[in-house]
């Protein structure tokens, strides 16, 4: 299944730019005029990676990508914006905690490819959680065997630490 991205910007121009690059990457695109917008989309539909604008009429990127931080804290937040200052990079790192912070005009290139380390960095962790699962559930397996049967998780070894099989199992 490809990752979902929502890129928001009251710009249609670069909107329609964005599609058509994340779309070549083969990545399922939505996108929304305005945060408001972006909000009623996130409702409906997983989202893996946002990229929001930072001016916009009515919510600013960063008041959205600090809800969307506490509401789907999954979703990886890349800020984009025309409106670079030292205040707004800071607030969006502080409080919408963004992966990365870009800004107009951005190469389309350099774009992707954080897009594509942001997500097989959130796959990477999805499937870390995964593993880390089954290791839980394992060990209580485990410990669930030798109180029913103790001793049956000790392994024997030899002095140089080869596993010693008893042959004679009744």
């Amino acid at each position: 299944m490809p990752h979902t991205i929502l890129s928001v910007d009251d710009q249609q121009p670069l909107l329609d730019l964005l599609r058509e690059a994340l779309q070549r990457e083969s990545y399922q695109v939505f996108c929304a005029a305005s945060a408001e917008e972006a909000l009623t989309i996130l409702s409906r539909q997983q989202i893996d990676l946002i990229i929001s604008d930072e001016k916009m009429p009515g919510m600013s990127g960063t008041k959205l990508l600090t809800i969307v931080r506490k509401k789907y804290p999954e979703i990886v937040r890349i800020m984009l914006t025309g409106h670079a200052n030292l205040n707004a990079a800071l607030r969006a790192i502080n409080e919408g905690e963004v992966y990365r912070f870009f800004t107009k005009p951005c190469n389309l290139i350099e774009l992707t490819v954080a897009i594509r380390q942001a997500l097989q960095q959130k796959d990477l962790l999805k499937e870390n959680q995964r593993l880390m699962d089954m290791v839980r559930k394992q060990s209580l397996s485990i410990k669930t065997m030798e109180k029913r049967y103790p001793g049956i998780s000790k392994v024997k070894r030899d002095p140089g630490g080869a596993i010693i099989i008893d042959e004679d199992i009744e």
